[in-house]
């Protein structure tokens, strides 16, 4: 039996009829950009997530990035965030000039370690960014009782959590500004790139809006005078076609980016929307059965707090004998994946920051240990079965 770590296959042949039909649908409209499967699926994000903005754009790292710029953070900042994660997390606050300043993490939760976050905090700390990493929530209440303290700012990475929760709320609504991944292999995942914002501030949302979209048109001069304190009405376009022709898109008020959802991308996204709790659930039955049967192997089962509704993007297992263990599920047809290899603070993007080996010593243990095996919704009990009995 060959079963892989994630089966895109298998979701789009459970959905295949109603997303064919999306798909179609937006083709022959001839709007591809913006559009209304954008606008709805924003609002219907935002309701899930329980927030007043979701603006979509191109890819979980621009949403970073443009949450980072939208909020004042540039040259000579600092953001903490932690090591033990993709590497996007910290290039985002690099790219607009400030420096990440890394947290180590614990060595259960694999989530940034609060009671080490103060230590870090400069007169340059601007924020804090942490991760819901694998799909569980962070300590939060901490850390924003901590970001208060020190009047900072609290960016929530949750490109891994889409539906998780934390003391009963979502994943997404607990920061100033958190941000998700619609990369395929997410546990919402598009066909392509795609990546979302969301905030309960409703300046911050005129802003991103405008960055999106090179700074330009109503909500571009709208994020202008806000940031200038200027007082006056602004010209609007009603009915005006992104795809073909907008005129207010040739007047330009920030530097911004390009990065919008695609009218195609947002389409399949509001179908799978309607499945993820069912998904989320599913996932949940089988780390059940993993966390059962593999209690009494010489493996690490991942922890769930009890606070936390952990989504699972990955189901993480530790050992002390990774490559052979991995050796042997590949010749028994089982991926697997190691996340993650190399620590932050220990690439070579950051040879220069002054970190080095030893600095954090639990996310580089973790990374000498730790490995994913499937957890897919789709994944049937025989696959799931034969996935306890190859690692047995």
């Amino acid at each position: 039996m060959n079963i892989p770590l994630i089966d895109l296959k298998a979701q789009y042949n459970s959905l295949a009829e109603e997303l064919n039909k999306v798909t179609l649908e937006v083709l022959s409209s001839a709007n591809y950009i913006m559009g209304t499967n954008v606008i709805e699926f924003e609002k219907e994000f935002a309701e899930f997530i329980g927030v007043k903005h979701a603006i979509s754009v191109g890819n979980g790292t621009d949403a970073l990035i443009i949450a980072l710029k939208a909020m004042g953070i540039g040259e000579g900042d600092e953001v903490i965030t932690s090591p033990f994660t993709f590497f996007a997390t910290a290039e985002s606050i690099s790219a607009v000039g400030a420096t990440p300043v890394f947290v180590d993490v614990t060595a259960d939760t694999f989530n940034i370690d609060v009671t080490k976050i103060e230590e870090k905090i400069t007169s340059k700390t601007k924020a804090i960014m942490p991760i819901h990493i694998f799909g569980q929530s962070a300590d939060m209440d901490e850390i924003n009782e901590i970001a208060k303290k020190h009047n900072l700012l609290v960016i929530e990475d949750a490109c891994q959590a889409i539906g998780g929760k934390y003391k009963g709320r979502n994943v997404g609504s607990l920061g100033d500004v958190s941000c998700f991944s619609f990369f395929p292999t997410k546990n919402l995942g598009c066909a392509g790139d795609g990546g979302m914002i969301v905030t309960d501030n409703d300046d911050l949302a005129i802003i991103i809006r405008a960055l999106r979209t090179h700074g330009s048109g109503e909500n571009g001069q709208k994020a202008y005078n806000l940031i200038n304190g200027i007082k006056e009405e602004v010209a609007k376009v009603e009915g005006a076609n992104d795809t073909v022709y907008n005129p207010l898109k040739y007047y330009n008020y920030l530097i911004g980016f390009n990065s919008r959802l695609d009218a195609i991308q947002a389409a399949i996204l509001r179908v799978k929307l309607r499945e993820i709790k069912n998904w989320n659930s599913k996932r949940r039955d089988i780390v059940n059965i993993y966390n059962e049967e593999l209690q009494n192997e010489s493996l690490v089962t991942p922890i769930c707090k009890e606070c936390n509704e952990h989504v699972y993007h990955m189901y993480i297992l530790q050992s002390e004998n990774r490559e052979e263990v991995l050796e042997k599920l590949k010749s028994a047809g089982v991926a697997t994946g190691v996340y993650y290899p190399v620590p932050l603070h220990l690439q070579k993007a950051y040879k220069n920051s002054g970190y080095k080996v030893g600095d954090m010593p639990v996310s580089e243990y973790l990374s000498h240990r730790t490995f994913a095996i499937p957890v897919y919704p789709e994944l049937t009990k025989e696959q799931v079965k034969y996935i306890v009995e190859s690692i047995k």
